[in-house]
């Protein structure tokens, strides 16, 4: 065979391998993405952006009968998973000892709904709450989805939490419904940002 025909056969291997090379490369794509579709962050995210922070927190509970009770506490938030979901983690003291709790809450942006999870060293069980209504910008509106150990759903239970104050204030506040059908307010907490 002629020398020309071996040197075009070597240019067609290189070529060949040249354009075969990249694709062996590549990254496969993520096989969990088929089942569970990845998703991006949205404005709700950007809202809870604006939590992150170390507050000083008061906290008002106010029951059916008697006057309220207040205690005083911290919270450090923070957000994780690549900036998806709001960590709070607070702390309160009181006469009787000191008691923590867990909140996180996320955002889907395919639904403009919020979902939070919240557990405590008062009780065993977890509290869990979702928006009802698309996001509206200025606050975020949870409604109880609990079971009780029954397996029933609890009495109606709502918060509602925003930022004010040029991002320096939040307010949590928690509603029940009282036998007339009207909210009644149950606790309330206000965090104020510490400086620094």
């Amino acid at each position: 065979m002629r020398p020309r025909y071996w040197t075009r056969l070597a240019c067609a291997f290189a070529l060949l391998s040249a354009l075969i090379a990249p694709a062996q490369q590549r990254p496969t794509k993520d096989p969990q993405s088929t089942y569970e579709p990845r998703s991006t962050p949205g404005e709700g995210q950007k809202y809870l952006q604006r939590f992150v922070g170390i507050w000083s927190v008061t906290k008002t509970f106010y029951p059916r009968t008697g006057q309220p009770s207040v205690a005083k506490g911290e919270c450090v938030q923070s957000m994780i998973n690549d900036n998806r979901f709001l960590k709070s983690e607070f702390t309160f003291h009181s006469d009787s000892g000191d008691t923590t709790g867990l909140g996180l809450v996320g955002f889907e942006p395919e639904t403009s709904k919020f979902t939070s999870v919240w557990l405590d060293s008062r009780q065993t069980r977890m509290s869990m709450r979702q928006s009802d209504d698309k996001f509206d910008g200025r606050e975020i509106h949870l409604v109880g989805k609990t079971l009780d150990t029954d397996g029933k759903p609890t009495g109606p239970s709502h918060t509602i939490s925003r930022i004010e104050d040029d991002n320096n204030i939040i307010t949590h506040q928690q509603f029940t419904q009282s036998p007339d059908g009207k909210d009644r307010l149950v606790m309330e907490l206000v965090m104020t940002r510490k400086p620094g």
